[in-house]
């Protein structure tokens, strides 16, 4: 069965926060320090207050679905994408994907496209991506995406991130 994938909803909140956390630990596990990615990755009571309040005030996220009925809470939603409006002063795009995530069971599937599709179609967008997580600049980079030169520090990772931008389609 194929992940069905439809616009989140505050009921959406604890499953989409298990996402995010078990994706951020899975996708970089090879690019943080064990101790700082377990810390940073903990907190669900908070991360589901965020996704609770996000939604609440209208961003849009989108959410894939397990196909399994049986999954547990934390399982159940497999990935999500999340665009908006572009938050850089010198933004290339008025549009920006903030953010696009698919559990690691799911890596190679196809998802990651479909929600990426879902999220900003054809349209120009920009992206910021930590600059060592090469599967994710490739992946990008298959969808039209190229660095445009700007880098960033992220505080909460102690990473350096880098934008990508895409021409409209």
């Amino acid at each position: 069965m194929e992940p069905v994938i439809r616009r989140a909803t505050v009921a959406d909140a604890e499953a989409g926060a298990w996402c995010h956390l078990l994706c951020w630990r899975e996708a970089y596990a090879d690019l943080v320090e064990p101790a700082l990615l377990l810390e940073r990755t903990s907190d669900h009571v908070r991360r589901t207050e965020r996704w609770t309040s996000h939604l609440d005030a209208g961003l849009v996220r989108w959410i894939a679905l397990n196909p399994d009925p049986d999954a547990a809470l934390e399982d159940r939603v497999i990935g999500f994408s999340s665009p908006g409006p572009a938050r850089d002063e010198d933004a290339p795009t008025p549009l920006e994907l903030h953010a696009i995530y698919v559990r690691q069971k799911w890596w190679g599937s196809g998802l990651g496209g479909r929600l990426l599709d879902v999220a900003i179609g054809k349209e120009a967008a920009s992206l910021w991506v930590f600059e060592g997580n090469q599967r994710a600049v490739r992946f990008y980079a298959r969808h039209g995406f190229v660095a445009d030169g700007a880098r960033s520090d992220d505080p909460f990772f102690g990473l350096t991130e880098i934008r990508m931008v895409r021409p409209a389609r």
